[in-house]
């Protein structure tokens, strides 16, 4: 009897994963974003959405929570229904904040798999820097150079403090013994590209995608990009590392849905990204923003984000150290 009940419930459980599998989604599904709209991440998470909509034959939203370096929108999907209907796009620096630190709530970093549910790996976006012509640094050499000459006068733009923007330009400071003020811009790069177009900073490092309009119409100068390797569609720009050896970094999003979210659903969701990161039509818009994809598991996304936040956290505690108190 005992048996007999155990495989009568185990198929019961069998039949209602497969029934929520089947009939997600439906009914609208919402994909929250940590960032302003316009910045790196925003545009990959509504590329992803629109497909998915298409796809699943369902509306999929994105919404914007920025603020906070991150904790507003990771505390708004963490507080979602379990029920497939909120998916979040966490993005580096919400894993690679320090707790605590200043100008970071202190429910931040994000640890995998205690906070959320990893489905897959999205994107990585190396960093660009530019600067406004009438700088007078058309590359890093330059800029440094500059920099030395006017040891914290000069200042430089990012999309909030404690983001990945944030510290890989106090990693690029530290690496070439500079010194410039850093000007958070919580509203996403827009206005940073206004303050820079205007000289009212003098640098802004984000993802292309942030920056494109502002490099296409020459309205800004690109003077380093952040990764291993110069990236195919700007042979021309130099990376950091061709200044300071070794130097790699850059923004990377993963999507994740609220812990419990019924493990069917998750398997979907994975499925389904990967379609439709996979679409060439897709994929020549990601590489077009200087977007790279990289698949994984959503173990490989628990790893790698592990590996990345003993990357960063000695980055993190120096800005703490170094913060106003």
């Amino acid at each position: 009897m005992t048996r007999w009940i155990m495989a009568v419930g185990l198929a019961l459980l069998s039949s209602a994963a497969a029934l929520a599998q089947s009939d997600f989604p439906s009914k609208p599904v919402k994909i929250i974003v940590d960032s302003a709209p316009g910045s790196a991440t925003d545009v990959t998470a509504r590329l992803l959405a629109d497909r998915l909509g298409t796809i699943w034959n369902q509306q999929v939203l994105t919404l914007n929570h920025p603020g906070a370096g991150g904790a507003i929108a990771a505390r708004v999907a963490a507080q979602s229904p379990a029920d497939g209907t909120t998916f979040y796009v966490g993005a580096a620096s919400v894993f690679t904040a320090l707790k605590g630190a200043p100008g970071v709530a202190p429910n931040l970093p994000v640890e995998l798999p205690r906070d959320f549910m990893p489905i897959g790996f999205m994107t990585f976006q190396p960093m660009f820097i530019a600067a406004s012509p009438s700088l007078g640094a058309n590359s890093l050499p330059q800029l440094i150079e500059l920099a030395k000459k006017k040891p914290g006068e000069l200042s430089y733009a990012t999309t909030g403090r404690g983001r990945i923007t944030h510290m890989t330009m106090e990693l690029l400071l530290s690496r070439a013994d500079i010194k410039m003020q850093m000007i958070p811009y919580t509203g996403g790069p827009h206005a940073a590209l206004s303050d820079l177009v205007a000289n009212r900073v003098a640098v802004v490092i984000e993802g292309y995608s942030g920056l494109a309009g502002g490099l296409q119409g020459g309205m800004i100068k690109g003077i380093a990009v952040s990764s291993a390797e110069r990236v195919p569609s700007f042979p021309d720009l130099q990376t950091v590392a061709e200044t300071l050896p070794g130097f790699f970094s850059g923004g990377w999003n993963v999507l994740l849905a609220p812990n419990g979210t019924p493990q069917p659903i998750i398997d979907k969701v994975g499925v389904d990204m990967r379609k439709a990161l996979d679409e060439p039509e897709i994929k020549s818009k990601l590489a077009s923003l200087g977007a790279f994809l990289r698949p994984m598991t959503p173990e490989q996304v628990t790893a790698f984000s592990q590996e990345q936040q003993r990357t960063w956290r000695p980055v993190a505690e120096r800005i703490a150290q170094d913060a106003p108190k």
